[in-house]
């Protein structure tokens, strides 16, 4: 969507027609990807609470997973009080659940997801962040109205100046754990410069999709696209592949931090292998082929 920024920012109040689109789609999503019971943290944006990402909380408990919310009242912005209390859930619902824990963060909320996966990494099995400042981008300042909104509810500091708290030399980089950034092109408060990060493919990546920034917590799209991201088995996380209505729209595109999508037919197939060394179906054919069984390691050491 190529419109000057500040004719994008005025184009957010389409929220409103985007949750009478999660209505339509109510039926799509029940075909959404079952979850295995993992929990997930949901993060909320600046400015927000708990109640925002009420919709994402029932469609994602809907799915199976044991969903917990931050409970920190409003999210007054990036600081060190908020990003050590977030870590020390993380750790708490890993020991209390005995599996590690997936986060899901909108805007800001995908920031702190992204520091809690970089401090905990332990503790975490993957993090998705929907329409998330990770990277500070001066020639795509906020609005004026966000940067009214954060100096009411956060400091008299403008959000450059707390973009800088999050930025540490780790935050530069995706995590250790698999991670997604979802973004829009239509996003009228972060530009998809500022949404998107570079990284292995092998263990992150960056999805597009249409619609708003407020919109994106009961976006259809991101919920189908963060249910298939949840279902990938731990340990074998593969790059996101779209099928069926996403595919023939369009809709739900992998591209690159640039926004670049990669030629069709190209091995962005989550069936070309698995992140962490796993083999894919080519692989173990070709295995077969050379040893006449599937998988049998080679006794001559590996180069």
């Amino acid at each position: 969507m190529n419109l000057p920024r500040p004719l994008l920012a005025l184009l957010e109040a389409r929220v409103v027609l985007e949750l009478g689109t999660l209505v339509l789609a109510l039926p799509w999503l029940r075909q959404a990807s079952a979850g295995d019971g993992h929990p997930v943290l949901l993060l909320p944006g600046f400015g927000a609470g708990d109640r925002s990402l009420e919709s994402l909380r029932l469609f994602l408990a809907g799915r199976g997973y044991a969903v917990e919310t931050w409970g920190l009242g409003t999210n007054r912005g990036f600081s060190r009080r908020y990003s050590a209390l977030i870590e020390q859930k993380v750790r708490f619902l890993q020991h209390r659940h005995g599996r590690r824990v997936s986060l899901v963060g909108w805007s800001l909320g995908g920031v702190f997801a992204f520091y809690a996966a970089h401090a905990a990494p332990e503790c975490v099995r993957s993090v998705i962040a929907l329409g998330s400042p990770l990277r500070f981008d001066p020639d795509h300042p906020p609005p004026p109205g966000v940067r009214a909104m954060y100096r009411a509810l956060a400091t008299p500091f403008s959000p450059e100046t707390h973009a800088a708290r999050a930025r540490s030399r780790e935050m530069r980089a995706p995590p250790p754990a698999p991670s997604t950034c979802l973004y829009s092109a239509g996003d009228g408060l972060v530009a998809p410069e500022q949404a998107t990060l570079p990284g292995d493919p092998a263990t992150h990546e960056n999805v597009r999709i249409p619609g708003s920034h407020l919109g994106l917590p009961l976006n259809p799209v991101a919920m189908w696209v963060v249910a298939d991201r949840l279902a990938q088995p731990e340990g074998a996380w593969r790059p996101f592949a779209p099928e069926g209505l996403l595919a023939a729209t369009g809709c739900a595109v992998p591209t690159d931090a640039g926004g670049v999508a990669p030629p069709r037919g190209t091995a962005r197939s989550s069936r070309a292998g698995t992140a962490r060394g796993t083999p894919g179906p080519a692989a173990v054919r070709g295995r077969r082929s050379a040893t006449g069984t599937p998988g049998r390691r080679s006794a001559s050491p590996r180069t």
